[in-house]
Order: structure tokens, then sequence, then C-alpha cells
């Protein structure tokens, strides 16, 4: 079974949708270091003398670091599967080669799996 050209053009329209709304979140609270690799940092804002005002950006900073990574790794994961469609080698299992399920891959375009390796 191959991806009829429709289907596959719905994937990518997807993927890219969530890929515009990933850098947007992540813009709001890391700074982008390589966006061709989804590549983000969380950063403090200012550090300054004042205690309580670090304190909170300490706070910001770690409440928002796990947030960025989830959002990172998702992120090069749509990347990742953007490339495969261009090369041609989007919908096979990283892990066993055979085809992915094409309703796997609609509910999750960047599915590197199929069910049974997953």
């Amino acid at each position: 079974m191959t991806i009829d050209k429709n289907t596959l053009s719905d994937i990518k329209n997807s993927l890219l949708k969530e890929k515009k709304e990933l850098e947007e979140n992540l813009r709001r609270i890391a700074k982008p270091i390589n966006t061709q690799k989804g590549d983000y940092e969380t950063t403090f804002d200012d550090i300054g003398s004042d205690r309580e005002d670090n304190a909170t950006e300490v706070e910001e900073y770690t409440d928002n670091l796990p947030v960025e990574i989830t959002l990172e790794k998702k992120l090069q994961d749509i990347i990742a599967a953007l490339e495969k469609i261009e090369k041609g080698t989007f919908g096979v299992c990283e892990k066993c080669k055979q085809e992915i399920d094409i309703e796997r891959l609609k509910a999750n375009p960047s599915a590197k799996t199929c069910i049974s390796c997953n």
C-alpha cells in the first residue's frame, strides 16, 4: 500500500500547520538557536540585583525548560517527517522497514514506527 498523493498532501499540510504552531509556542518561552533543526533554548529574561525578581526568573526558567524540551522534541519529529516526505521515504517504519498503517499516520503524522514496533 502506498500513500496516495491527496492523503500525502493532507498529511504534509497538517504537519506544516503543527510546525508553525509549535514554533510560535516555542518563541514565547525560548529563543531559536537553529530553526531548521528545531533547536531552541530557554533563557533567563534579565537577572539583576533584586533577589525577589531573580527568584521569579529562576522559577519561570524551571517551569519553561521541560515545556521547551517537549515542544522542541515534537517539532524535531515533525521536521524529520517533512524531510521524509520530500525524500519519498515517509510512512516507512524505522525499525522493521515495513509500511506504517495509513490510519496511524493520519492520527500521528510524525510517527516513526509501526504499531508492532512501537
